[in-house]
């Protein structure tokens, strides 16, 4: 999985065609660390090579935390097409962010 820094934003994410689903954390964080297996296990067994799943520490990277009001964390941004589709605060199941993905794959692009 992908830690992206500023540098790397724009072509893994914003370029992208497709969907990227990017997991705002922070090492310190109790709640990331719960997450993080979860978004983890999702990028191994992710078949779609038009969905990818990337990282952002906001410790390291405050510019891109702050480009996207990323205030509390972990915050989930799924973009499609370079655009957030939608974006989740606060760890959530599992299967709300598969859900999530499903409709962003399936969503036509604007």
């Amino acid at each position: 999985m992908l830690n992206l820094n500023q540098d790397g934003f724009q072509k893994e994410v914003l370029d992208h065609k497709g969907v990227v689903v990017v997991d705002f954390y922070a090492d310190w964080c109790g709640p990331c660390r719960m997450l993080s297996p979860m978004i983890e296990e999702m990028d191994k067994t992710n078949k779609d090579k038009n969905v990818k799943f990337v990282k952002v520490n906001v410790d390291a990277n405050q510019g891109l935390a702050g480009l996207f009001g990323v205030m509390s964390i972990p915050t989930v941004i799924i973009f499609k097409d370079g655009k957030i589709f939608t974006q989740q605060i606060g760890v959530a199941p599992k299967n709300f962010y598969e859900e999530a993905i499903k409709k962003a794959v399936t969503a036509k692009s604007s």
